[in-house]
């Protein structure tokens, strides 16, 4: 997903984008949506959140 959807949908959630990273908009609807701010943040690929929207992105992103 695009940073400029990333930032849409961060902002219908109420969450002020600026200028923040891809990364750190994910982590902060992560959080508004009640879940664990996870993404990137596995490096050994064994990832079980398998109806993550991320999840793609996440496991794809350097």
């Amino acid at each position: 997903m695009k940073v400029q959807e990333i930032k849409k949908m961060a902002t219908a959630m109420g969450i002020k984008a600026g200028k923040m990273k891809k990364t750190e908009l994910i982590w902060a609807i992560q959080l508004k949506e009640g879940n664990t701010p996870c993404f990137q943040q596995d490096t050994s690929g064994s990832c079980l959140q398998m109806d993550c929207c991320w999840r793609d992105d996440c496991l794809t992103s350097p």
